[in-house]
Protein backbone atom coordinates (compact mmCIF):
# COMPACT_ATOMS: atom_id res chain seq x y z
CA UNK A 1 0.00 0.00 0.00
CA UNK A 2 0.97 3.37 -0.79
CA UNK A 3 1.15 6.09 1.67
CA UNK A 4 1.01 9.67 2.75
CA UNK A 5 2.99 10.93 5.25
CA UNK A 6 0.80 12.66 7.47
CA UNK A 7 2.05 16.44 7.95
CA UNK A 8 3.26 17.50 11.31
CA UNK A 9 0.83 19.42 12.52
CA UNK A 10 -2.81 20.06 11.42
CA UNK A 11 -2.33 23.69 12.06
CA UNK A 12 -0.03 23.89 9.53
CA UNK A 13 -1.87 22.07 7.14
CA UNK A 14 -3.39 24.86 4.40
CA UNK A 15 -5.98 22.44 3.14
CA UNK A 16 -8.03 20.17 4.60
CA UNK A 17 -7.11 17.63 7.89
CA UNK A 18 -9.83 14.76 8.70
CA UNK A 19 -8.47 12.89 11.54
CA UNK A 20 -9.76 9.14 12.81
CA UNK A 21 -13.25 10.21 12.20
CA UNK A 22 -16.01 7.73 12.25
CA UNK A 23 -20.12 7.90 12.20
CA UNK A 24 -22.18 4.56 13.46
CA UNK A 25 -25.85 4.79 12.81
CA UNK A 26 -27.93 2.92 15.68
CA UNK A 27 -25.52 -0.37 16.24
CA UNK A 28 -24.27 -0.07 12.32
CA UNK A 29 -20.69 1.28 12.37
CA UNK A 30 -20.45 2.90 8.83
CA UNK A 31 -17.14 4.93 9.46
CA UNK A 32 -14.25 3.77 11.26
CA UNK A 33 -10.85 6.04 12.06
CA UNK A 34 -10.86 7.68 8.37
CA UNK A 35 -7.63 9.89 7.99
CA UNK A 36 -7.75 12.06 4.72
CA UNK A 37 -5.46 14.77 3.93
CA UNK A 38 -5.96 17.29 0.93
CA UNK A 39 -3.45 20.29 0.04
CA UNK A 40 -4.94 23.10 -1.76
CA UNK A 41 -4.73 22.50 -5.69
CA UNK A 42 -4.76 18.90 -5.78
CA UNK A 43 -7.88 16.37 -6.65
CA UNK A 44 -7.59 13.44 -4.07
CA UNK A 45 -10.09 10.50 -5.59
CA UNK A 46 -12.04 8.42 -2.96
CA UNK A 47 -12.98 4.94 -4.66
CA UNK A 48 -14.87 1.96 -2.65
CA UNK A 49 -17.52 -0.03 -3.34
CA UNK A 50 -21.32 1.14 -2.97
CA UNK A 51 -21.74 1.11 0.82
CA UNK A 52 -18.15 1.18 1.47
CA UNK A 53 -18.98 4.67 3.55
CA UNK A 54 -17.89 6.90 0.70
CA UNK A 55 -21.00 9.30 0.67
CA UNK A 56 -21.42 9.18 4.52
CA UNK A 57 -18.00 10.87 4.32
CA UNK A 58 -18.64 13.60 1.97
CA UNK A 59 -21.41 13.70 3.94
CA UNK A 60 -20.06 14.52 7.43
CA UNK A 61 -16.91 16.80 5.67
CA UNK A 62 -19.71 18.96 3.87
CA UNK A 63 -21.88 19.13 6.85
CA UNK A 64 -24.86 17.37 6.18
CA UNK A 65 -23.83 14.21 9.27
CA UNK A 66 -22.19 14.97 12.42
CA UNK A 67 -19.36 12.31 12.85
CA UNK A 68 -19.06 10.48 16.15
CA UNK A 69 -16.74 11.68 19.24
CA UNK A 70 -13.37 10.83 19.00
CA UNK A 71 -12.55 12.25 15.67
CA UNK A 72 -11.17 15.46 14.64
CA UNK A 73 -11.00 17.61 11.18
CA UNK A 74 -9.23 21.16 10.22
CA UNK A 75 -9.71 23.49 7.49
CA UNK A 76 -7.36 25.47 6.42
CA UNK A 77 -5.03 25.16 9.69
CA UNK A 78 -7.95 26.16 12.18
CA UNK A 79 -10.31 23.39 13.90
CA UNK A 80 -13.66 22.48 11.34
CA UNK A 81 -16.92 21.65 12.84
CA UNK A 82 -19.87 22.09 10.37
CA UNK A 83 -22.63 21.79 12.13
CA UNK A 84 -25.22 21.84 8.93
CA UNK A 85 -24.34 22.38 5.13
CA UNK A 86 -24.26 26.49 5.43
CA UNK A 87 -21.52 26.03 7.61
CA UNK A 88 -19.69 24.11 5.04
CA UNK A 89 -20.51 26.42 2.91
CA UNK A 90 -19.55 30.17 4.45
CA UNK A 91 -16.12 28.32 5.33
CA UNK A 92 -15.48 27.29 1.37
CA UNK A 93 -16.60 23.29 1.46
CA UNK A 94 -18.97 22.24 -1.06
CA UNK A 95 -20.76 19.20 -1.88
CA UNK A 96 -22.37 18.32 -5.37
CA UNK A 97 -24.44 15.17 -5.01
CA UNK A 98 -24.76 12.43 -7.12
CA UNK A 99 -28.75 12.31 -6.99
CA UNK A 100 -30.37 15.37 -8.41
CA UNK A 101 -31.39 18.06 -6.05
CA UNK A 102 -32.90 20.39 -8.46
CA UNK A 103 -36.41 22.28 -8.41
CA UNK A 104 -37.86 21.21 -11.78
CA UNK A 105 -40.41 23.97 -11.82
CA UNK A 106 -37.56 26.48 -11.34
CA UNK A 107 -35.56 28.12 -14.28
CA UNK A 108 -31.92 27.13 -14.47
CA UNK A 109 -30.43 30.25 -12.82
CA UNK A 110 -33.28 29.96 -10.02
CA UNK A 111 -31.99 26.56 -9.10
CA UNK A 112 -28.34 27.72 -9.39
CA UNK A 113 -28.91 30.19 -6.82
CA UNK A 114 -31.37 28.92 -4.70
CA UNK A 115 -31.01 29.46 -0.90
CA UNK A 116 -28.82 32.96 -1.88
CA UNK A 117 -31.03 34.85 -4.41
CA UNK A 118 -29.27 38.00 -5.70
CA UNK A 119 -31.19 41.00 -4.83
CA UNK A 120 -31.13 44.73 -5.93
CA UNK A 121 -32.80 47.59 -4.90
CA UNK A 122 -35.16 45.35 -2.67
CA UNK A 123 -36.25 43.11 -5.52
CA UNK A 124 -34.72 39.61 -6.88
CA UNK A 125 -31.97 40.90 -9.23
CA UNK A 126 -32.82 37.97 -12.44
CA UNK A 127 -30.70 39.62 -14.92
CA UNK A 128 -27.74 39.21 -13.00
CA UNK A 129 -28.75 35.73 -11.89
CA UNK A 130 -29.28 35.00 -15.33
CA UNK A 131 -26.01 36.12 -16.64
CA UNK A 132 -23.90 34.64 -14.19
CA UNK A 133 -25.35 31.41 -14.37
CA UNK A 134 -25.08 31.49 -18.51
CA UNK A 135 -21.49 31.86 -17.88
CA UNK A 136 -20.89 28.98 -15.96
CA UNK A 137 -23.00 26.66 -18.34
CA UNK A 138 -21.34 28.14 -21.72
CA UNK A 139 -17.72 27.33 -20.06
CA UNK A 140 -19.59 23.79 -19.34
CA UNK A 141 -20.43 23.77 -23.04
CA UNK A 142 -24.31 23.19 -22.18
CA UNK A 143 -26.20 25.22 -25.09
CA UNK A 144 -29.34 26.09 -23.37
CA UNK A 145 -30.90 29.48 -21.89
CA UNK A 146 -30.45 30.03 -17.99
CA UNK A 147 -33.88 30.97 -18.16
CA UNK A 148 -35.16 27.17 -19.13
CA UNK A 149 -36.86 25.35 -16.81
CA UNK A 150 -34.93 22.65 -15.44
CA UNK A 151 -37.84 20.15 -15.60
CA UNK A 152 -37.50 19.99 -18.98
CA UNK A 153 -33.88 18.76 -19.27
CA UNK A 154 -32.53 15.50 -19.92
CA UNK A 155 -30.52 13.76 -16.78
CA UNK A 156 -27.45 14.85 -18.25
CA UNK A 157 -28.25 18.51 -18.40
CA UNK A 158 -29.61 18.56 -15.37
CA UNK A 159 -26.17 16.96 -13.88
CA UNK A 160 -24.45 19.72 -15.73
CA UNK A 161 -26.55 22.44 -14.09
CA UNK A 162 -25.72 21.03 -10.71
CA UNK A 163 -21.98 21.60 -11.34
CA UNK A 164 -22.63 24.86 -12.33
CA UNK A 165 -24.47 25.58 -9.30
CA UNK A 166 -21.45 24.24 -7.24
CA UNK A 167 -19.16 26.48 -9.13
CA UNK A 168 -20.79 29.92 -8.66
CA UNK A 169 -20.15 29.21 -4.79
CA UNK A 170 -16.54 30.15 -5.19
CA UNK A 171 -15.70 27.45 -2.66
CA UNK A 172 -11.83 26.16 -1.91
CA UNK A 173 -12.85 22.71 -1.69
CA UNK A 174 -15.52 21.01 -3.73
CA UNK A 175 -16.72 17.01 -3.22
CA UNK A 176 -17.62 15.90 -6.64
CA UNK A 177 -19.91 13.12 -5.96
CA UNK A 178 -20.46 11.06 -9.12
CA UNK A 179 -20.01 14.28 -10.91
CA UNK A 180 -19.83 12.53 -14.45
CA UNK A 181 -22.57 9.79 -14.17
CA UNK A 182 -24.95 11.21 -16.70
CA UNK A 183 -22.01 12.29 -18.57
CA UNK A 184 -20.94 11.52 -22.10
CA UNK A 185 -16.86 12.14 -22.95
CA UNK A 186 -17.33 15.21 -24.41
CA UNK A 187 -18.94 16.72 -21.48
CA UNK A 188 -16.87 14.50 -19.12
CA UNK A 189 -13.37 16.48 -21.27
CA UNK A 190 -15.24 19.71 -20.64
CA UNK A 191 -15.91 19.72 -17.02
CA UNK A 192 -12.33 18.39 -16.24
CA UNK A 193 -10.83 20.94 -18.21
CA UNK A 194 -12.65 23.35 -16.11
CA UNK A 195 -11.56 21.56 -12.79
CA UNK A 196 -8.21 21.23 -13.65
CA UNK A 197 -7.96 24.95 -14.31
CA UNK A 198 -10.04 25.54 -10.88
CA UNK A 199 -7.00 23.75 -9.20
CA UNK A 200 -4.17 25.39 -11.06
CA UNK A 201 -6.22 28.54 -9.05
CA UNK A 202 -5.60 26.45 -5.37
CA UNK A 203 -9.41 24.87 -5.46
CA UNK A 204 -9.10 21.39 -3.70
CA UNK A 205 -11.31 18.68 -4.93
CA UNK A 206 -12.43 15.40 -3.35
CA UNK A 207 -13.32 13.17 -6.28
CA UNK A 208 -15.85 10.12 -5.84
CA UNK A 209 -16.40 8.35 -9.38
CA UNK A 210 -16.90 4.39 -10.31
CA UNK A 211 -15.58 5.33 -13.34
CA UNK A 212 -11.82 4.07 -12.42
CA UNK A 213 -10.63 4.71 -16.45
CA UNK A 214 -11.23 8.89 -15.16
CA UNK A 215 -9.03 8.17 -12.07
CA UNK A 216 -5.81 8.89 -13.71
CA UNK A 217 -7.27 11.69 -15.44
CA UNK A 218 -8.23 14.09 -13.05
CA UNK A 219 -6.94 12.85 -9.60
CA UNK A 220 -3.43 13.17 -7.49
CA UNK A 221 -3.51 10.84 -4.59
CA UNK A 222 -5.94 7.80 -4.61
CA UNK A 223 -7.83 7.25 -0.81
CA UNK A 224 -10.16 3.77 -1.27
CA UNK A 225 -12.50 2.72 1.24
CA UNK A 226 -14.10 -1.00 1.71
CA UNK A 227 -16.98 -1.38 4.27
CA UNK A 228 -16.55 1.80 6.17
CA UNK A 229 -12.56 1.37 6.76
CA UNK A 230 -9.66 3.01 5.22
CA UNK A 231 -7.64 -0.03 2.80
CA UNK A 232 -5.72 1.90 0.83
CA UNK A 233 -3.92 5.04 -0.13
CA UNK A 234 -1.97 6.20 -3.09
CA UNK A 235 0.69 8.81 -3.36
CA UNK A 236 -0.29 8.65 -6.73
CA UNK A 237 -3.39 8.31 -9.53
CA UNK A 238 -1.25 5.92 -11.96
CA UNK A 239 -2.11 2.86 -10.16
CA UNK A 240 -3.15 0.01 -12.47
CA UNK A 241 -7.28 -0.65 -12.65
CA UNK A 242 -7.14 -4.55 -11.48
CA UNK A 243 -5.25 -3.33 -8.19
CA UNK A 244 -7.76 -0.45 -7.64
CA UNK A 245 -10.49 -3.18 -8.08
CA UNK A 246 -8.59 -5.84 -6.13
CA UNK A 247 -8.58 -3.21 -3.08
CA UNK A 248 -12.45 -2.22 -3.60
CA UNK A 249 -13.61 -5.38 -3.37
CA UNK A 250 -11.52 -7.46 -1.80
CA UNK A 251 -11.01 -9.57 -4.47
CA UNK A 252 -10.29 -10.51 -7.86
CA UNK A 253 -12.94 -9.45 -10.72
CA UNK A 254 -10.51 -10.83 -13.42
CA UNK A 255 -12.95 -10.02 -16.39
CA UNK A 256 -15.27 -7.34 -15.97
CA UNK A 257 -17.07 -7.86 -19.17
CA UNK A 258 -18.46 -11.52 -19.79
CA UNK A 259 -18.15 -14.21 -22.83
CA UNK A 260 -21.26 -13.66 -25.00
CA UNK A 261 -21.75 -15.61 -27.95
CA UNK A 262 -22.00 -14.43 -31.00
CA UNK A 263 -25.53 -14.68 -32.86
CA UNK A 264 -26.23 -17.17 -35.12
CA UNK A 265 -25.03 -15.71 -39.16
CA UNK A 266 -29.44 -16.90 -39.94
CA UNK A 267 -30.96 -16.13 -37.11
CA UNK A 268 -33.75 -14.45 -36.44
CA UNK A 269 -33.96 -10.50 -37.00
CA UNK A 270 -36.09 -9.65 -33.57
CA UNK A 271 -36.24 -6.21 -34.27
CA UNK A 272 -36.02 -3.81 -37.20
CA UNK A 273 -36.39 -0.49 -37.42
CA UNK A 274 -36.54 1.70 -40.61
CA UNK A 275 -36.04 5.53 -41.37
CA UNK A 276 -37.53 6.36 -37.74
CA UNK A 277 -38.04 10.65 -37.32
CA UNK A 278 -38.79 12.15 -34.30
CA UNK A 279 -41.00 14.92 -34.43
CA UNK A 280 -39.00 17.72 -32.42
CA UNK A 281 -35.70 16.38 -35.17
CA UNK A 282 -34.10 14.86 -31.70
CA UNK A 283 -33.51 12.01 -34.46
CA UNK A 284 -33.68 11.21 -38.15
CA UNK A 285 -33.84 8.62 -40.72
CA UNK A 286 -32.13 6.06 -38.41
CA UNK A 287 -32.62 2.47 -39.57
CA UNK A 288 -30.86 -1.06 -37.91
CA UNK A 289 -31.64 -4.25 -36.99
CA UNK A 290 -31.32 -6.58 -34.16
CA UNK A 291 -31.03 -9.91 -33.72
CA UNK A 292 -32.30 -12.60 -31.28
CA UNK A 293 -29.09 -13.08 -28.76
CA UNK A 294 -27.35 -10.10 -29.97
CA UNK A 295 -26.23 -7.39 -27.63
CA UNK A 296 -26.31 -4.03 -30.02
CA UNK A 297 -24.98 -1.10 -28.50
CA UNK A 298 -25.39 2.88 -28.92
CA UNK A 299 -23.25 4.90 -28.42
CA UNK A 300 -22.98 9.13 -28.92
CA UNK A 301 -21.77 11.92 -26.62
CA UNK A 302 -24.58 12.96 -24.89
CA UNK A 303 -27.36 15.02 -26.86
CA UNK A 304 -26.85 12.73 -29.87
CA UNK A 305 -30.60 11.50 -29.52
CA UNK A 306 -29.90 8.40 -27.96
CA UNK A 307 -32.58 8.09 -25.29
CA UNK A 308 -35.05 9.95 -27.85
CA UNK A 309 -34.13 7.52 -29.87
CA UNK A 310 -34.77 4.37 -27.76
CA UNK A 311 -37.69 6.03 -25.92
CA UNK A 312 -39.77 6.17 -29.52
CA UNK A 313 -39.01 2.53 -29.98
CA UNK A 314 -40.74 1.63 -26.70
CA UNK A 315 -43.74 3.64 -27.41
CA UNK A 316 -42.78 6.20 -24.66
CA UNK A 317 -42.44 9.07 -27.15
CA UNK A 318 -44.43 9.92 -30.34
CA UNK A 319 -42.85 9.46 -33.65
CA UNK A 320 -43.26 11.40 -36.77
CA UNK A 321 -42.12 8.86 -39.72
CA UNK A 322 -40.47 5.20 -40.31
CA UNK A 323 -41.73 1.88 -38.94
CA UNK A 324 -41.20 -0.67 -35.80
CA UNK A 325 -40.93 -3.78 -37.23
CA UNK A 326 -40.98 -6.60 -34.50
CA UNK A 327 -40.22 -10.48 -35.37
CA UNK A 328 -41.32 -9.76 -38.84
CA UNK A 329 -45.01 -8.01 -38.14
CA UNK A 330 -44.74 -4.32 -38.29
CA UNK A 331 -46.12 -2.86 -35.07
CA UNK A 332 -48.01 0.84 -34.30
CA UNK A 333 -47.16 1.47 -30.80
CA UNK A 334 -48.05 4.58 -29.24
CA UNK A 335 -47.38 3.79 -25.57
CA UNK A 336 -45.37 1.96 -23.59
CA UNK A 337 -48.31 -1.09 -22.76
CA UNK A 338 -48.65 -1.53 -26.67
CA UNK A 339 -44.52 -2.65 -26.51
CA UNK A 340 -45.07 -4.48 -23.59
CA UNK A 341 -48.04 -6.66 -25.27
CA UNK A 342 -45.32 -7.18 -28.19
CA UNK A 343 -42.62 -8.17 -25.78
CA UNK A 344 -40.09 -5.29 -26.01
CA UNK A 345 -39.20 -3.69 -22.68
CA UNK A 346 -37.49 -0.52 -21.88
CA UNK A 347 -35.12 0.28 -18.59
CA UNK A 348 -34.73 3.63 -18.17
CA UNK A 349 -31.93 5.84 -17.61
CA UNK A 350 -33.30 7.23 -14.10
CA UNK A 351 -33.88 4.13 -12.45
CA UNK A 352 -34.83 6.15 -9.09
CA UNK A 353 -37.15 8.37 -11.02
CA UNK A 354 -38.55 5.82 -13.56
CA UNK A 355 -37.43 2.72 -12.28
CA UNK A 356 -38.43 2.02 -8.83
CA UNK A 357 -40.80 2.86 -6.27
CA UNK A 358 -38.25 3.48 -3.65
CA UNK A 359 -40.50 2.95 -0.57
CA UNK A 360 -42.16 0.69 -1.46
CA UNK A 361 -41.04 -3.13 -1.33
CA UNK A 362 -39.24 -5.41 -3.74
CA UNK A 363 -42.13 -7.81 -4.37
CA UNK A 364 -44.00 -5.00 -4.85
CA UNK A 365 -42.05 -2.96 -7.64
CA UNK A 366 -42.35 -6.33 -9.47
CA UNK A 367 -45.35 -6.95 -8.80
CA UNK A 368 -46.33 -3.42 -10.48
CA UNK A 369 -45.44 -4.75 -13.86
CA UNK A 370 -46.76 -7.90 -13.49
CA UNK A 371 -50.76 -7.69 -12.19
CA UNK A 372 -52.04 -10.28 -14.66
CA UNK A 373 -49.06 -13.07 -13.32
CA UNK A 374 -49.72 -12.12 -9.41
CA UNK A 375 -53.08 -10.52 -9.72
CA UNK A 376 -55.01 -12.04 -12.40
CA UNK A 377 -58.06 -11.57 -10.65
CA UNK A 378 -57.38 -7.67 -9.76
CA UNK A 379 -56.76 -9.14 -6.07
CA UNK A 380 -52.72 -9.47 -4.90
CA UNK A 381 -51.79 -12.29 -2.94
CA UNK A 382 -49.18 -10.89 -0.96
CA UNK A 383 -47.72 -14.67 -0.67
CA UNK A 384 -47.84 -15.24 -4.03
CA UNK A 385 -46.13 -11.92 -5.11
CA UNK A 386 -43.44 -12.51 -2.49
CA UNK A 387 -43.39 -15.96 -3.93
CA UNK A 388 -43.01 -14.82 -7.75
CA UNK A 389 -40.63 -11.72 -6.45
CA UNK A 390 -38.30 -14.80 -4.43
CA UNK A 391 -37.95 -16.48 -7.81
CA UNK A 392 -36.52 -13.22 -10.17
CA UNK A 393 -34.47 -12.14 -6.45
CA UNK A 394 -32.58 -15.71 -7.16
CA UNK A 395 -32.30 -15.50 -10.62
CA UNK A 396 -31.38 -11.87 -11.20
CA UNK A 397 -28.87 -12.36 -7.49
CA UNK A 398 -30.24 -9.13 -6.12
CA UNK A 399 -29.66 -9.11 -2.34
CA UNK A 400 -32.80 -8.25 -0.66
CA UNK A 401 -36.08 -9.88 0.61
CA UNK A 402 -39.66 -9.60 -1.22
CA UNK A 403 -40.70 -7.74 2.26
CA UNK A 404 -37.47 -4.84 1.85
CA UNK A 405 -38.02 -1.63 0.51
CA UNK A 406 -36.41 -0.59 -2.89
CA UNK A 407 -34.83 2.55 -1.19
CA UNK A 408 -32.80 0.13 1.37
CA UNK A 409 -31.11 -1.52 -1.63
CA UNK A 410 -27.76 -0.05 -3.13
CA UNK A 411 -27.77 1.12 -6.53
CA UNK A 412 -26.80 -2.09 -8.32
CA UNK A 413 -29.21 -3.84 -6.67
CA UNK A 414 -32.37 -1.43 -7.81
CA UNK A 415 -31.14 -1.46 -10.92
CA UNK A 416 -31.99 -5.87 -10.71
CA UNK A 417 -35.00 -5.07 -9.56
CA UNK A 418 -35.79 -2.65 -12.56
CA UNK A 419 -34.40 -5.44 -15.28
CA UNK A 420 -36.26 -8.23 -13.12
CA UNK A 421 -39.73 -7.04 -13.37
CA UNK A 422 -39.01 -6.75 -17.36
CA UNK A 423 -37.32 -9.69 -17.38
CA UNK A 424 -40.21 -11.61 -15.27
CA UNK A 425 -42.67 -10.81 -18.87
CA UNK A 426 -40.47 -12.94 -20.88
CA UNK A 427 -39.80 -10.30 -23.22
CA UNK A 428 -38.34 -10.95 -26.77
CA UNK A 429 -36.60 -7.33 -26.82
CA UNK A 430 -35.07 -5.45 -23.97
CA UNK A 431 -33.90 -1.81 -23.86
CA UNK A 432 -31.04 -1.10 -20.80
CA UNK A 433 -30.94 2.96 -20.95
CA UNK A 434 -27.79 3.86 -19.00
CA UNK A 435 -27.65 0.13 -16.89
CA UNK A 436 -24.89 0.83 -14.73
CA UNK A 437 -25.32 4.66 -14.09
CA UNK A 438 -24.11 5.34 -10.43
CA UNK A 439 -23.01 1.71 -9.57
CA UNK A 440 -19.95 0.49 -7.76
CA UNK A 441 -17.64 -1.64 -10.28
CA UNK A 442 -18.11 -5.14 -8.37
CA UNK A 443 -21.94 -4.36 -9.14
CA UNK A 444 -21.53 -3.50 -12.72
CA UNK A 445 -19.69 -7.10 -13.36
CA UNK A 446 -23.08 -8.77 -11.77
CA UNK A 447 -25.06 -6.84 -13.97
CA UNK A 448 -23.01 -7.46 -16.88
CA UNK A 449 -23.35 -11.02 -16.06
CA UNK A 450 -27.32 -11.09 -16.26
CA UNK A 451 -27.05 -8.97 -19.72
CA UNK A 452 -24.98 -11.90 -21.28
CA UNK A 453 -27.39 -14.49 -19.81
CA UNK A 454 -30.43 -12.45 -21.43
CA UNK A 455 -28.21 -12.65 -24.95
CA UNK A 456 -27.39 -16.06 -24.39
CA UNK A 457 -31.09 -17.04 -23.87
CA UNK A 458 -31.80 -15.58 -26.69
CA UNK A 459 -33.43 -12.10 -26.20
CA UNK A 460 -32.39 -9.11 -27.88
CA UNK A 461 -30.51 -6.73 -26.23
CA UNK A 462 -29.92 -3.02 -26.84
CA UNK A 463 -27.31 -0.85 -24.44
CA UNK A 464 -26.95 2.81 -24.30
CA UNK A 465 -24.29 4.06 -22.68
CA UNK A 466 -21.99 7.05 -22.06
CA UNK A 467 -19.51 4.80 -20.18
CA UNK A 468 -17.99 3.87 -23.72
CA UNK A 469 -15.89 1.00 -22.60
CA UNK A 470 -19.51 -0.54 -21.92
CA UNK A 471 -20.91 -0.64 -25.05
CA UNK A 472 -17.62 -2.35 -26.78
CA UNK A 473 -17.11 -4.29 -23.94
CA UNK A 474 -20.63 -5.79 -24.17
CA UNK A 475 -21.89 -5.40 -27.83
CA UNK A 476 -21.68 -7.11 -30.94
CA UNK A 477 -22.16 -4.40 -32.69
CA UNK A 478 -21.82 -0.99 -32.33
CA UNK A 479 -24.32 1.93 -33.64
CA UNK A 480 -23.01 5.67 -33.58
CA UNK A 481 -25.32 8.86 -33.47
CA UNK A 482 -24.52 12.22 -33.89
CA UNK A 483 -26.68 15.00 -33.62
CA UNK A 484 -29.57 12.65 -34.07
CA UNK A 485 -28.51 10.70 -37.42
CA UNK A 486 -26.41 7.50 -37.59
CA UNK A 487 -22.91 8.05 -38.27
CA UNK A 488 -22.05 4.43 -38.93
CA UNK A 489 -22.59 0.36 -37.22
CA UNK A 490 -19.56 -1.27 -36.32
CA UNK A 491 -18.84 -5.04 -36.25
CA UNK A 492 -17.07 -5.53 -33.15
CA UNK A 493 -13.74 -6.49 -34.42
CA UNK A 494 -13.92 -2.35 -35.50
CA UNK A 495 -15.34 -0.93 -32.67
CA UNK A 496 -13.05 0.60 -31.05
CA UNK A 497 -12.76 4.06 -28.58
CA UNK A 498 -10.90 5.78 -30.97
CA UNK A 499 -13.00 4.89 -33.97
CA UNK A 500 -16.71 5.77 -31.91
CA UNK A 501 -15.17 8.77 -30.90
CA UNK A 502 -14.27 9.93 -34.17
CA UNK A 503 -17.52 9.56 -35.48
CA UNK A 504 -19.56 10.52 -32.64
CA UNK A 505 -17.61 13.81 -32.82
CA UNK A 506 -18.35 14.12 -37.05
Amino acid sequence: MSTTLHPASPADHPGLVVRNVGKTYYANNVLRGIDLDVRPGEAVALLGENGAGKSTLSSVIAGLTPPDPGGSMWWQGLPYAPQAPADALHAGIGLIHQEMRLLPELTIAENVFVGRLLMKNGRIDMETMVERSQRQLERLGLNVSARRKVGTLRVAAQQQVEIAKALTLNARLLILDEPTAALGEEETDRLFEQVLRLKSEGMSFIYVSHRLAEIARIADRIVVLRDGSQVARHATAQVPTAQLVREMVGRSVDRLFPQIPAPPAGGEVALSVRKLTAPDGSFKNISFEVKAGEVFGLAGIVGAGRTELVRAIAGVDPIASGEVVIRGKTVQLQSPLDAIREHLVLVPDDRKALGVVLPHSIADNIAYSNFDRVAPTGWINPAKAAAFATELIRRLGVKGRPSQAAGSLSGGNQQKVVIAKWVARNPKIIILDEPTRGIDVGARAAIYEVIAELAREGMAVIVVSSDLDEVLGLSHRVMVLARGETRGILPQAEATGPRVMELAVS
